[in-house]
């Protein structure tokens, strides 16, 4: 089982072009306002309070990247989706991580977090059209795997993928994970470190 992992905060930007320019392997995480991506970043990283957490939704507002045992990288990326926040902010907020996604160069793969106690939402499956049409790798993390009874949640999970099966030939990888109760963590780290020991292979 991986513990904690060394965690070097490398700071908030808001704009690609001000991030840090570096070879490591980047893993952007994003999904629909508060479905639990930061949560889901702190349990990865094995301690609590790495990034911020709120029950409000739109909390996270700029690209926050940390670096991983001086190996790789993980960006945290505003959730989308929140319509409480004025337009003129989503509109930036959209830029942003549009241009994020396009332009970062050593991003390697995305990590679409979807609530799994909901049926499939517009606003993803939009989001993963997007990234299909600008060829931008990503997979799924069903969160919130807690909140529901084993069977609750096979039910649930078949048919958000019964939904993606409507607009794609084949899914993605797929990972269910809890922050409450860490379940999910060994196993989305473990599929990063496999990743990366490819790109060394190469």
């Amino acid at each position: 089982m991986a513990g904690q992992l060394n965690i070097h905060f490398k700071g908030s930007f808001s704009d690609v072009k001000a991030c840090p320019v570096t070879t490591l392997p980047e893993y952007a995480f994003i999904g629909r306002s508060n479905v639990g991506k930061s949560s889901l970043v702190n349990m990865l990283s094995g301690k609590t309070h790495i990034a911020k957490v709120s029950n409000t939704p739109g909390k996270t507002q700029l690209i926050n990247l940390f670096e991983i045992n001086e190996q790789w990288n993980i960006a945290d990326l505003p959730g989308y989706g929140y319509a409480k926040t004025s337009r003129v902010n989503r509109t930036a907020w959209g830029k942003m991580v549009t241009n994020y996604l396009l332009q970062r160069e050593n991003l390697v793969l995305l990590f679409v977090l979807i609530d799994s106690r909901l049926p499939a939402q517009k606003i993803d499956l939009d989001f993963m059209e997007f990234c299909g049409k600008k060829q931008i790798p990503f997979s799924i993390i069903y969160t919130k795997s807690d909140k529901s009874s084993t069977n609750q949640l096979k039910k649930q999970i078949a048919e958000i993928q019964k939904e993606l099966l409507r607009h794609w030939n084949a899914l993605p990888d797929q990972f269910i994970s809890s922050s409450q109760n860490k379940s999910g963590r060994d196993e989305i780290l473990d599929y990063i470190y496999g990743i990366n020991e490819e790109i060394v292979r190469k």
